[in-house]
């Protein structure tokens, strides 16, 4: 489908939510939400991301019991089916049952900051665990989008939480991280990091790219005071982006249409050949 030689993986999402901001609702029910990871796989997906709680800016949190009625089965069958997949939690509890029915990687917004037992379930299971740049919760993170040097500031902020998870026990080769975009940034601080990938990678760890379906690719083009566009008009500014991840080799893109974003690595691959 896709060819060996693109370097960068594509991370397809699964919400398993009522509220997320871009697909909220599509796929909650658990069979739904299976076909839609079978259907990302068949596009072409490395890794299933399958989350049960929305992080869009101002959301609220679930209860444990809700998350894990939510991800368990989803997780289950897809691991069943042969999908490398990964946990989208904050919950040492959950990301503990779902790597018990087949989960092999934990991508956590909080990047171990959320739940103090975080640490030790991802340092016993040895799994790789996407450490993401988190200043706080949905309901109150972007009031915390202030930065001098947002580029510098995510990087140290980041390497502080690589060095608290490995001395709580997890090792350095099982950190990815990634720099956030959209939680407790503005465009400007999307745009800036977006642009210098290579401090990211800097850090000597694999780097996660998130962008798709982000607001400040639905502000692109629209006038200032303007709605920006919805979240399911913005798969082709993040192509964009999958592109400026792949010339940067990022280790992978998080993506809601993943069609889209193999093309766009299928482009890169291109260049890099010719």
């Amino acid at each position: 489908q896709r060819g060996v030689s693109m370097s960068t993986l594509v991370m397809g999402v699964v919400n398993v939510t009522p509220d997320s901001f871009s697909d909220g609702g599509l796929w909650f029910a658990p069979d739904a939400a299976i076909a839609h990871g079978v259907d990302l796989l068949e596009q072409g997906a490395d890794i299933l991301d399958v989350g049960g709680e929305s992080t869009r800016p101002g959301a609220e949190r679930v209860s444990e019991e809700e998350e894990l009625r939510r991800v368990i089965p989803v997780i289950r069958e897809l691991s069943l089916s042969g999908a490398r997949v990964s946990v989208d939690t904050m919950r040492a509890s959950v990301a503990a049952q779902a790597l018990d029915v087949g989960a092999s990687i934990v991508n956590d917004v909080s990047g171990g900051v959320a739940d103090p037992d975080m640490a030790r379930v991802v340092a016993d299971a040895g799994v790789p665990f996407v450490v993401m740049h988190w200043r706080g919760h949905s309901h109150t993170m972007q009031d915390r989008a202030l930065y001098g040097d947002v580029v510098a500031e995510v990087c140290r902020e980041l390497t502080a939480r690589i060095t608290d998870l490995c001395a709580r026990g997890v090792g350095r080769h099982q950190l990815i991280v990634d720099p956030g975009f959209g939680f407790a940034k503005l465009p400007e601080h999307n745009w800036s990091l977006l642009a210098h990938l290579e401090a990211i990678q800097s850090l000597g760890q694999p780097v996660l790219i998130g962008t798709s379906r982000k607001a400040f690719l639905g502000r692109l083009g629209v006038p200032e005071g303007a709605q920006a566009r919805p979240a399911a008009e913005r798969d082709t500014a993040t192509a964009a982006t999958t592109v400026v991840a792949g010339l940067a080799r990022v280790w992978g893109v998080r993506v809601h249409d993943v069609s889209s974003s193999i093309d766009a690595l299928r482009v890169v691959t291109a260049l890099e050949g010719a």
